[in-house]
């Protein structure tokens, strides 16, 4: 299996083309490889010299990201981003990103895999970011109180950001966007959902989500972006004759 071959997987499977328009994440391949064929792909939620380094030492030929190296602006290669590229580049390491498409993927991205976890009925669609629709609402299977549906969804018991109970004691409703989507919160406060769960809060925003009654749980830009790559990645491992792993990075943000 080679870079171009997975690229052309990846591609089928997640909608990149169609988010090309409204997101500069420059989604594929962002750093290639030689043409060596690849035996192991390893899977994070972010580009950093920590992912790139216990990749290579995994023997990965390929570390498959949520967050990439390149955000719709040239950069100078220089400082950590010189020290990147040199890594991967010396590593013959390929880097793989997709931004937008997994978290809005309906069956592997990161909003329908904490919608799953949270119970949610039928997901519909939720959330307008750049004229798309990204993220999920619907009823909930059980109502849930803010402590069980942050349960659902703690990676590895980690704690959350922030939680907000502002509403009802046990919410009947949900929408979920991860990462940073705390503006979309007033996008369920006007649809009338009971609980929002997101990766992290806003100030601008507080007081008409206290206002408003909505509930919120920030739990965290990353612990909710782990659940789209591990995903994909479990999907590949079904898939594919290869060698997958999950780098578990954390900030605490």
């Amino acid at each position: 299996m080679t870079s171009r071959k997975l690229d052309a997987y990846f591609r089928s499977l997640l909608d990149l083309e169609g988010f090309a328009s409204m997101d500069p994440s420059l989604n594929g391949i962002q750093a290639d490889n030689d043409g060596a064929e690849i035996t192991k792909i390893a899977f994070a939620v972010d580009a950093c010299l920590e992912t790139f380094k216990r990749a290579a030492d995994s023997g990965a030929g390929m570390l498959f990201v949520h967050h990439g190296l390149f955000w719709g602006q040239p950069l100078r290669i220089t400082g950590t981003h010189r020290m990147r590229l040199a890594f991967l580049l010396n590593h013959n390491l390929a880097l793989y990103a997709v931004h937008l498409p997994l978290d809005q993927h309906p069956s592997l991205g990161n909003n329908v895999a904490l919608a799953d976890l949270l119970g949610i009925e039928s997901p519909e669609a939720f959330g307008t970011y750049h004229g798309r629709k990204i993220g999920y609402k619907g009823t909930l299977s059980k109502p849930l109180t803010i402590e069980e549906a942050l349960k659902r969804i703690t990676f590895k018991d980690r704690p959350p950001l922030g939680v907000y109970p502002f509403g009802k004691r046990e919410s009947l409703s949900c929408a979920v966007i991860s990462g940073g989507a705390a503006d979309e919160s007033l996008q369920a406060l006007d649809e009338g959902i009971d609980l929002y769960v997101t990766g992290e809060m806003s100030h601008q925003v507080y007081h008409q989500a206290l206002e408003g009654h909505l509930n919120i749980i920030a739990g965290g830009h990353y612990s909710t972006e782990v659940w789209g790559v591990r995903r994909v990645m479990e999907h590949c491992a079904a898939q594919l004759n290869l060698d997958v792993e999950f780098i578990d990075a954390p900030t605490g943000l």
